[in-house]
């Protein structure tokens, strides 16, 4: 009873409230005159409502990143409260010190960066003034009263009382608490009437299924359909001016005693908040003083998320445990944190993945282990089940111990699921009597190319934890260290065996011609030499990949022993695997895998245009595996030649990046490599290659920044600067978005056109790369970032033209 008569107040309120705004429609809310503007960084930094509930202007962008640490964006917030909580944003655009939005004379709202250029305006329509409302709507009126635009109906994260959510309109999460760039969770009001959350898959914004919904689907038209936060702070859906749903499920406090919101929060949960107002005296029956959760949807995120594909509301790889209502994400043991700032990224194994070759740890039962977490399950990744009366745990690790693709495994009651690599996103309750069996290296033992150099100590350690006494540990810590001492002798005796296997197969020549039908079938004229395609021998069904070292290379014997020794200790899904070599006499051969789809090159400068969101996720493919070759890899790799022949795509058009093992190698301790000969392509060439400048892994991001526009436009850049206008491409594509004519870049794809603000993040992150000073193109590691919608994407000066002392760097 009481909750009705409260509904009843709250539709009085709202009738109320309408009917004052209909008789002071006449009178002036503006509070911004044409020609006002604030600056970032300076004391005239915002525009107060009338009674300062809310303020508009620049707030500082707080972010762990020192790249970061000077920008500012364009907000709304509470402004009497001390947090300062903000509710709007317009977070795409970051600026620096001195950038500049103003009303213009002319009535715009524009946002121009600290050189005057413009980035961002509000409307096209002239307005005669602005208003910052004590709703916390910040509008911009015509002359005849009527808002042009507000801020109510581009909403970012956060909804307030007053507010109304409209078919198709959305609240999107941001990506961090500090970070308020879209991040990966959003709530929608369908055109079906429903009410959803879904997770949305970053950097293409693609949906996944609801992980929650109203359930308020009709079959009729229900474009009247809107979800409302009434004046009161309870939040409905509306369908035909009935009220069909009520998301708010409890009794609230008094509108003059709290201020209310409601936001899609970063773990994906959407929360309704209250908090005491300035001055106020809270009691425990009303508001408390900070923003207290009233109710969340849903309560536990942990267990909410249910799309086949989807990370959840942790990332690949770990698993989410639910404490007082917020999702905590955690690594299971043998993983660490992709970004330990950003746990909701998951989790990477901290050894090298398995490769199911006759060479791999995984197939050496004695150097797996399985590492045991209660209560714990990975539910949507399952390939097998295992079930009967002799199903125990031993037996279930014996399953999973013996599949070479078994990444874990989870014991349930005589039952045996295998799950695959990567692990979707797990969760952990004392409600799942689960016992998840992580397949780990014993010990931990990293890979070749990991970032861990004392490997016997961990062996020891994990050995160690095993007994039970004083002295049973003392004699398996020595029993360990013998056993370290012999397999570490044993590795060394067998590296001066045959110091140049490296732990690929060494195949002779006679094997080869046989496989490639004495080299008829020419797949291709590539870096050093001509590649064929052969079949393995003893296998007829697995194709092979051969390329025949030119004569030039051939008189090379430490650049072909070191792109052996390279690549074999190099593992990524993105880079080409190297199952081989031959070194007989001058036949010096290398035994790729085979690439069915072809390279990337005749895959975008076809006939048929690829789709947009497969070039987006082959661009952060490359991506991947170049940061990989830079920076995750002991030796860090210089490729030199970055193109798109020399990209490949396999069979579900992943692509692998191909020809670095004749690269320029750095030791760990260097940081330069010297140029000895110029390699690589014109069109790619990054401008250091025609100075006398070292070379450094800065020439890589200027090439795949021209591959990246590529991509982005099915534009070749050689073909490009050929054509009639002799323009080069990278020169086109700034000027396009320069004149914010970005859908140039993507004419006749609609596809792309339906995703203007990833074309458009995408061509920034390219701009930045083709920088011509080397130091303010970011590194391989941030443009993964950037591209993944985890890092924001500042301006990009003209590449050629810059203040190097004024443009902010990305190197970090």
């Amino acid at each position: 009873m009481e909750y009705g008569t409260t509904r009843f107040r709250s539709i009085l309120l709202v009738l109320v409230s309408l009917l004052l705004a209909d008789l002071g429609a006449g009178q002036s809310e503006c509070n911004v005159n044409l020609g006002a503007a604030l600056s970032a960084g300076s004391t005239n930094h915002s525009w107060p409502s009338p009674s300062a509930e809310f303020a508009f202007g620049f707030r500082l962008l707080s972010s762990a990143s020192s790249s970061y640490k000077d920008l500012f964006f364009l907000a709304i917030w509470f402004n009497k409260i001390p947090e300062q909580t903000i509710v709007w944003s317009e977070n795409e655009h970051p600026v620096q010190v001195g950038s500049q939005v103003q009303l213009s004379n002319e009535g715009h709202l524009i946002l121009h960066d600290q050189q005057g250029n413009e980035i961002w305006r509000a409307s096209d329509e002239k307005a005669s003034c602005g208003a910052m409302l004590d709703s916390g709507n910040f509008a911009l009126r015509s002359e005849d009263s009527n808002y042009l635009w507000e801020s109510f109906k581009f909403p970012t994260d956060t909804i307030l009382p007053g507010q109304r959510l409209s078919v198709g309109g959305t609240l999107t999460s941001r990506l961090s608490e500090t970070n308020y760039t879209e991040g990966r969770f959003q709530l929608e009001m369908q055109s079906d009437g429903n009410l959803v959350l879904h997770t949305i898959f970053l950097p293409t914004r693609y949906k996944s299924g609801a992980y929650w919904e109203s359930g308020t689907v009709t079959s009729r038209p229900v474009s009247s359909s809107v979800l409302i936060y009434d004046e009161a702070g309870y939040i409905h859906i509306e369908q035909d001016n009935k009220t069909v749903y009520n998301v708010t499920k409890m009794v609230l406090g008094s509108k003059q005693d709290c201020y209310y919101m409601a936001r899609i929060d970063e773990d994906g949960v959407f929360r309704q908040y209250d908090h005491p107002r300035e001055n106020y005296v809270a009691d425990r029956r009303s508001c408390i003083s900070s923003w207290r959760v009233v109710q969340r949807i849903p309560e536990d995120i942990c267990s909410a998320v249910v799309a086949p594909l989807d990370s959840g509301a942790c990332g690949y790889n770990s698993y989410c445990v639910n404490l007082d209502g917020k999702p905590t994400c955690r690594c299971p043991e043998g993983y660490s944190p992709l970004d330990p700032l950003l746990m909701q990224r998951g989790c990477k194994p901290n050894f090298q993945l398995p490769s199911c070759q006759e060479n791999g740890w995984e197939l050496n039962v004695d150097l797996i282990e399985f590492k045991e977490l209660n209560n714990t399950d990975w539910p949507l990744n399952d390939y097998e089940l295992q079930t009967g009366l002799d199903v125990d745990k031993e037996k279930c690790k014996e399953f999973c111990l013996y599949d070479c693709y078994c990444a874990a495994a989870i014991y349930h009651g005589n039952r045996c699921w295998k799950k695959k690599f990567p692990l979707s996103n797990g969760k952990q309750s004392l409600d799942v009597d689960r016992m998840a069996l992580i397949k780990v290296p014993r010990g931990n033992v990293a890979s070749l190319c990991s970032k861990s150099k004392d490997k016997s100590s961990i062996i020891l350690i994990g050995s160690f934890l095993l007994g039970s006494s004083a002295f049973l540990n003392l004699v398996l810590l020595l029993v360990s260290s013998v056993l370290a001492y012999l397999s570490y002798r044993k590795k060394v005796l067998n590296f001066q065996t045959d110091s140049t296997s490296f732990g690929i197969k060494k195949f002779t020549y006679k094997e080869l011609e046989q496989a490639t039908r004495g080299f008829k079938l020419e797949l291709g004229r590539g870096s050093f030499g001509t590649v064929y395609k052969g079949v393995l021998p003893l296998n007829s069904s697995k194709h092979i990949a051969v390329k025949r070292l030119d004569k030039s290379v051939q008189d090379g014997e430490k650049e072909f022993k070191t792109e052996v020794r390279v690549i074999g200790q190099t593992h990524h899904k993105n880079l080409v695997n190297l199952l081989g070599y031959c070194d007989a006499g001058v036949s010096r051969l290398l035994v790729y895998e085979y690439m069915s789809n072809g390279s990337l090159a005749s895959f975008l400068f076809g006939i048929s245009r690829p789709h947009w969101n497969q070039r987006v996720q082959i661009a952060l493919g490359i991506a991947r595996g170049l940061t990989y070759l830079h920076e995750e890899c002991s030796t860090q790799i210089i490729h030199c030649d970055v193109k798109p022949q020399n990209v490949l795509l396999d069979e579900s058009f992943a692509p692998k990046i191909s020809d670095f093992g004749l690269a320029k190698l750095l030791l760990t301790e260097q940081s330069r490599a010297t140029r000895t000969n110029i390699r690589g392509t014109v069109g790619y060439f990054a401008p250091e290659w025609f100075r006398k400048a070292s070379i450094t892994v800065k020439v890589d991001v200027y090439s795949f920044g021209v591959m990246l526009l590529e991509i982005i436009c099915c534009k070749s850049s050689v073909r490009f600067s050929m054509s009639e206008e002799e323009e080069a491409l990278v020169d086109w594509a700034y000027e396009c978005y320069r004149k914010k004519n970005t859908q140039r870049l993507v004419e006749n794809d609609e596809d792309a056109k339906n995703d203007m603000t990833n074309v458009e993040r995408m061509a920034m992150v390219a701009i930045w790369c083709i920088q011509e000073d080397p130091s303010l193109r970011p590194s391989m590691r941030r443009v993964t970032q950037m591209l993944e919608g985890v890092s924001i994407v500042p301006v990009p000066p003209r590449p050629s033209l810059f203040d190097s002392s004024s443009i902010l760097s990305l190197n970090e």
